[in-house]
């Protein structure tokens, strides 16, 4: 089994050093990157992939507005948001929302959804 990949975007530097230490030593967790600030990444996401994010909340306890848009583009992310300050701990996912919209019962209607969704796939 492959080890839980790890990127660590946490501050303050205490905080980031204290997450580190503390899953350092796991056999099955593997750190792929560590970041000061959340300035770049999106960039750094793409490029360690990692299966879990952990980042620090703000003074609200919500996520940096750059995870909003990381989890809609990879789904299986998951992100642990610390706020130590305040002793607050908070696991994020993105699900899958399914739509339906109804088409003309015939090839042309099938072949006109088809193609409407290959535009908006494109554009």
């Amino acid at each position: 089994m492959r080890p839980i990949r790890v990127l660590v975007a946490n501050r303050p530097r205490l905080m980031r050093e204290v997450v580190l230490e503390a899953i350092s030593d796991q056999a099955d967790i593997e750190m792929v990157g560590e970041l000061e600030d959340e300035s770049n990444l999106a960039e750094e996401v793409k490029r360690t992939q990692p299966d879990i994010l952990i980042v620090a909340l703000d003074r609200q306890d919500r996520l940096p507005g750059a995870c909003y848009a990381i989890l809609e583009e990879d789904p299986r992310l998951r992100i642990i948001g610390i706020a130590p300050d305040r002793e607050t701990t908070l696991f994020y996912w993105a699900s899958l929302c399914i739509h339906a919209n109804p088409i003309e019962t015939s090839i042309e209607g099938v072949l006109n959804t088809i193609r409407s969704r290959a535009h908006q796939l494109a554009g």
